[in-house]
């Protein structure tokens, strides 16, 4: 019981603080704004949120033409402090493969976790048909995932059914990311 409150606890504390350094790392790849006069309403969220862990990484390690290695490498360590943290507890005799393998599962699991999120509201903003910043900040989030799918996927009846297809994909990678955690701890265990 101790270990499942901790674990739940560690999930939301990484959740919300890898997700905002992978979602500053998505926004700064698609070249969005992150201030809030530039009329982004969630980008001082994720400096207020990353930046304690996201500046010092980025000191010793630039980006790379427009991917943010720093907010990468940051949301990398998290997953790699939580799975740590629940090993020793646990009471494994430590397997650092091991255990940086779950963290890269546990980092992909979070990417399409949170690109899930992203795309069910966008999809219900777009019934609501709401001109708020937030709206329009998941617009162009979500937009280029959605045009590979738009292009083959035409309108029913005047309903774009992109969203419910990328959500169809995101579920089967998570589908997919699953037992990756079975097959790390098998080959590096």
């Amino acid at each position: 019981m101790p270990y499942q409150i901790i674990s739940m606890v560690l999930d939301l504390v990484v959740g919300v603080i890898g997700g905002a350094c992978l979602l500053r790392l998505y926004m700064q790849q698609q070249r969005i704004p992150m201030s809030a006069r530039a009329g982004n309403p969630i980008g001082p969220f994720l400096f207020a949120v990353s930046d304690w862990i996201v500046l010092p990484l980025r000191r010793v390690l630039p980006g790379l033409a427009i991917l943010d290695l720093a907010s990468l490498l940051a949301a990398y360590v998290l997953e790699l402090a939580q799975c740590s943290l629940l090993w020793l507890i646990q009471g494994m005799p430590h397997n650092y493969g091991a255990v940086a393998g779950l963290a890269g599962v546990g980092l992909l699991r979070l990417a399409v976790s949170g690109m899930t999120a992203m795309v069910f509201i966008y999809a219900l903003l777009s019934w609501i048909q709401s001109a708020s910043p937030v709206s329009d900040l998941l617009d162009r989030l979500v937009a280029p995932l959605l045009a590979p799918i738009r292009r083959y996927l035409p309108l029913v009846g005047g309903v774009d059914l992109s969203p419910l297809a990328l959500l169809l994909v995101l579920q089967i990678m998570g589908l997919l990311i699953h037992p990756l955690d079975g097959a790390v701890l098998m080959l590096l265990a």
